[in-house]
């Protein structure tokens, strides 16, 4: 099955997730089909804390990749800064 879900970057203590399409028996941070956008949970100032590339998004989806819980909360909080 393809997920989409969030691989961990970033030094220690300073996270950075990239929003990432993946088979499910691959790990975590290892390889993955394509970076579809990026999570900083430790964003400030200017700099852009979420960014999803809505349309290949929805292509995966369309595919049948299933998102994981925390993608959720993110889809959803994007789609509520946009309106």
């Amino acid at each position: 099955m393809v997920v989409i879900r969030l691989a961990r970057g970033g030094a220690k203590k300073r996270p950075f997730y990239n929003m990432v399409v993946a088979d499910s028996h691959a790990r975590r941070d290892g390889r993955f089909i394509e970076r579809i956008g990026y999570y900083n949970p430790l964003a400030s100032g200017n700099e852009r804390g979420l960014h999803i590339a809505t349309d290949r998004l929805n292509y995966w989806q369309q595919q049948g990749a299933q998102t994981s819980p925390t993608v959720d909360r993110l889809i959803k909080q994007a789609a509520k800064a946009v309106s």
